[in-house]
């Protein structure tokens, strides 16, 4: 399934658009990867860890997306745009969004 920024496809005319496809994923940061981190903030670098973290839950959000966009019997989705925020009383928990039109070319 092509997943994409743009609002079109080059070469591929939209046949039908099916709406507004989301999916969200909410991980939460744990206390050893916090301190591993809070480490690397100290001496500096890269927290590889959260980096993967990161990319696992943009990666889920992104499945989500195009699994809706099966449901309604496209195959593809386009304007996709990806969101991130830190929420919880103490900011411990990470939302990734992904939205975008669902679409048949």
């Amino acid at each position: 399934m092509t997943v994409t920024t743009t609002p079109t496809i080059e070469g591929k005319p939209i046949q039908d658009y099916l709406g507004i496809v989301t999916g969200e994923v909410i991980v939460g940061a744990n206390l050893f990867r916090d301190l591993f981190a809070n480490i690397r903030d100290i001496v500096g670098g890269r927290s590889g860890s959260y980096e993967r973290i990161l990319a696992d839950a943009r990666n889920q959000a992104i499945e989500e997306l195009q699994a809706e966009c099966a449901t309604r019997g496209g195959n593809a989705v386009v304007g996709v745009d990806l969101d991130y925020e830190v929420i919880g009383d103490t900011g411990s928990m990470l939302m990734v969004s992904a939205s975008g039109t669902a679409v048949k070319i």
